[in-house]
């Protein structure tokens, strides 16, 4: 699951159980300072994760070498022909060297993996029916009858801090009166919101069903049998070879790891087009209990879901929006705190539902700063690199007092996507990493129109980017997303022109009939 959006300084929340003592959970608002204590290990992961890297950082070194040994033996280039004369090489020398270097160079190309060029994605937009504002909210929560009224109020304070704003969906099944949650209804959402988005894709790009050979479906909580994925086959009749996956129990960072898989099979199979759907059903995972630490997940969660395409075909990168460059997966499960803080179970009366932890945020931050640091050597200038390093090297062995170097990020990125979990972790990630109201944008606005949609917020952002019509040609894009695991995921992407979006793609784009809106002032918590 995402984050979760608490108290200004520190939320504390008595357990509502029947036992008389109380156990109060304290879950910190801040991010730890994760640039404080960075490990070398994970910067050295970043220089292996591709040999580009240590390719430009050879040449960089080789560079230096020469420019030192020119000015200590005085060597000048008048001087370089007498030099070149002594290894001078008979013709068929020449020919043999030249040939073998061609010979290599023919290898190369054809043994380096194929590019991923996004084609075109979509995000479903539910029917005005489905709105829910913040003030509807709380009147449902209040006639339910299930919540005392301690926790009726701190849903009210949870809410008005959230960011969300009065126009953000709910399924019908949650909003019925009575509730009326059930397999059925939460089938008729896992379909409304995949076909609705799939529908948009399939007609915007003009690819066939029958044309996909790879299918990832990724949902963190309702896992139905047949799958998901097996729903979307039935109802599109896709062919019969098809490769599909459903991705179930991965949280919000779900949708970058059906990037990441999609990836690695498109390389594994040429000639090809994936689509991968992220979203979250949340029919049945609606909690009615007085577990304050459960309840959160009420406040902020809302319906989404949006359908990606990928090719890997040549022909399709002068159609194509963008091209995946990097994807950068970090897993903190081994550690049991990670693995812990967010975990759905029941609550004391039996009511199921996602608990979050008191170490959630620490664990956050130590996610992050792994894959960060990982992320560095691969997209910042090397300028910034060896600021960086340099920084770290005298902390971490002469043991120097300084403050630690922090990366310009914005010197690797154009465009920012961070997953809309929360609005206190925006608020700690745009201070750490010292981003602008303008990069924040996108996530800020998100979760305000849309609330937490889960693995699919990173899309809804993008969606918003493009909108605003600020995708040019060669922008470099960052999507980062966190969820239970603890998992932490990046992508990064290059458009491959400049994006306009056009009042014909309202069925694709969420935001054309209200962009001109946003941003808006979103109240302080």
């Amino acid at each position: 699951m995402g984050s979760v959006e608490i108290d200004k300084e520190r939320l504390t929340a008595e357990m509502a159980f029947k036992d008389p003592s109380s156990v109060v959970i304290k879950i910190r608002r801040r991010l730890p300072d994760f640039l404080q204590s960075v490990k070398l290990k994970y910067v050295r992961l970043g220089y292996r994760y591709t040999p580009k890297h240590a390719l430009y950082l050879a040449i960089s070194v080789f560079i230096l070498t020469v420019a030192v040994t020119v000015q200590l033996t005085g060597l000048r280039f008048r001087n370089l022909s007498d030099v070149c004369s002594q290894f001078s090489l008979d013709r068929a020398t020449g020919l043999a060297a030249s040939s073998i270097a061609v010979f290599l160079l023919t290898v190369y190309w054809f043994k380096r993996p194929p590019p991923v060029y996004l084609v075109d994605f979509a995000c479903f937009k539910p029917e005005d029916e489905r709105k829910i504002s913040n003030d509807s909210f709380l009147e449902m929560t209040e006639t339910n009858g299930g919540f005392e009224e301690e926790t009726i109020e701190f849903q009210k304070r949870i809410s008005r801090r959230s960011g969300l704003g009065d126009e953000t969906y709910l399924p019908r099944a949650i909003t019925s009166r009575p509730p009326n949650l059930c397999m059925k209804e939460a089938r008729l959402e896992a379909e409304a919101v995949m076909f609705g988005a799939l529908d948009a894709l399939f007609g915007k790009t003009g690819v066939r069903p029958r044309d996909v050979g790879i299918l990832i479906v990724n949902c963190s909580l309702f896992n139905p049998t047949p799958s998901l994925s097996s729903m979307i086959v039935n109802h599109y009749k896709m062919r019969s070879d098809i490769k599909s996956f459903n991705l179930g129990g991965m949280g919000c960072s779900a949708g970058l790891i059906s990037i990441d898989l999609a990836k690695d099979l498109l390389r594994a199979n040429p000639n090809s087009y994936a689509v991968v759907v992220s979203t979250e059903n949340i029919t049945l995972n609606w909690y009615f209990g007085n577990d304050r630490s459960m309840l959160l997940c009420n406040c902020i969660f809302r319906m989404g879901c949006a359908a990606v395409l990928l090719s890997n075909k040549r022909k399709d990168r002068k159609r194509s929006k963008y091209q995946l460059i990097h994807t950068v997966r970090t897993h903190k499960g081994a550690d049991d705190n990670s693995y812990n803080c967010v975990y759905q179970k029941e609550d004391g009366a039996g009511n199921v539902g996602v608990s979050l932890a008191r170490e959630l945020m620490a664990v956050a931050g130590d996610a992050l700063k792994t894959n960060i640091t990982t992320l560095g050597p691969l997209v910042l200038p090397l300028t910034e690199q060896f600021k960086f390093l340099f920084t770290l090297a005298r902390r971490k062995f002469l043991r120097t007092r300084l403050k630690p170097y922090i990366p310009n990020f914005k010197l690797a990125f154009e465009h920012f996507c961070i997953h809309a979990g929360g609005r206190a972790v925006l608020d700690e990630l745009q201070k750490n990493l010292q981003l602008s109201e303008w990069h924040m944008e996108p996530s800020r606005m998100t979760l305000h129109r849309f609330g937490n949609t889960s693995s699919s917020s990173l899309w809804y952002e993008l969606a918003y980017t493009e909108a605003k019509g600020r995708v040019a040609r060669g922008d470099r894009v960052w999507q980062i997303a966190f969820g239970s695991g603890f998992k932490c995921n990046s992508a990064v992407w290059k458009a491959l022109r400049g994006i306009s979006v056009e009042g014909g793609e309202w069925r694709a784009n969420p935001w054309l009939d209200c962009v001109d809106s946003y941003p808006v002032k979103v109240p302080m918590a």
